[in-house]
């Protein structure tokens, strides 16, 4: 792995091991990892992505082996193993990692700690051919390698097997209405920079933006899955535009058009 490589681990390690959802349980003031407040932080985020379990697998006849790849506090994660997958986790960060084990815990899980690794998806710890599903929502873009961690994907699933996998879109409203907002500043080299963009989406509590973040359109998307059998690519998610123009009203059309995140269902 080249050093530059290495040095983008070592910060997104660093980064996302305050779990991704901690302003919005701060928000909610919910402080510990309580099943009472586990559920309450799962309700509000799941009713802020109604769109999002609708992505994920269900498990059918026999025992079906699932990787998740990011987990943030864990709310796909309880999802997809209360739905009875043999369930795998990865994160490059402790944190995230010992959320989601104190949830298969919970979930009466005894192996948790062998389920869930740390590591990057970059140099996954896992075997060619070892999933029938990879889960991954919002994770990859931040890898600094987007068609390399696609590869680990592919590379991971059985034959027919199946991935689902959320990255941002390079052309949503939010991206767009940032480029002109700030084109007049940028002749005069004072416009938003990359890591303004950056920060525009994910944000630790500190006000730091996240180390890396790569954006993908649609097409961009479907070249990037393009050593898959069957790809599709639907538009979710939408700023709020405020009183008249709440953000679910926009989760409708609005997003199918210019949606934040692009959600890629993919078969090997």
């Amino acid at each position: 792995m080249a050093q530059g490589q290495a040095e983008l681990d070592r910060s997104n390690a660093s980064f996302w091991d305050e779990l991704c959802g901690t302003t919005l349980a701060e928000q909610l003031g919910v402080t510990d990892d309580s099943p009472e407040s586990l559920e309450r932080f799962d309700r509000y985020y799941l009713d802020l992505y109604p769109y999002l379990e609708g992505y994920l697998p269900e498990k059918g006849e026999g025992s079906e082996r699932l990787l998740e790849i990011g987990l943030g506090y864990g709310t796909v994660s309880q999802i997809l193993a209360s739905r009875g997958f043999d369930y795998n986790g990865l994160d490059i960060a402790p944190g995230p990692a010992g959320m989601v084990r104190h949830r298969l815990r919970l979930l009466g899980i005894a192996d948790a700690d062998e389920r869930v690794q740390v590591g990057s998806v970059l140099e996954a710890p896992h075997p060619a051919e070892s999933f029938d599903h990879v889960v991954t929502i919002g994770c990859l873009h931040h890898t600094g390698d987007l068609a390399g961690a696609i590869r680990e994907v592919h590379r991971m699933l059985r034959p027919g097997g199946r991935a689902v996998v959320m990255v941002y879109n390079r052309s949503s409203f939010r991206r767009i209405k940032m480029a002109a907002q700030t084109a007049p500043a940028r002749l005069i080299g004072r416009g938003a920079d990359e890591e303004e963009m950056r920060g525009a989406y994910d944000r630790n509590v500190e006000g730091e933006a996240a180390p890396a973040t790569e954006y993908t359109s649609v097409r961009g998307a479907r070249r990037l899955f393009s050593d898959f059998s069957d790809v599709s690519v639907g538009r979710e998610n939408f700023d709020d535009l405020g009183r008249r123009l709440p953000r679910k009203r926009l989760l409708g059309l609005p997003a199918r058009l210019a949606g934040l995140d692009l959600y890629v269902t993919a078969t090997k």
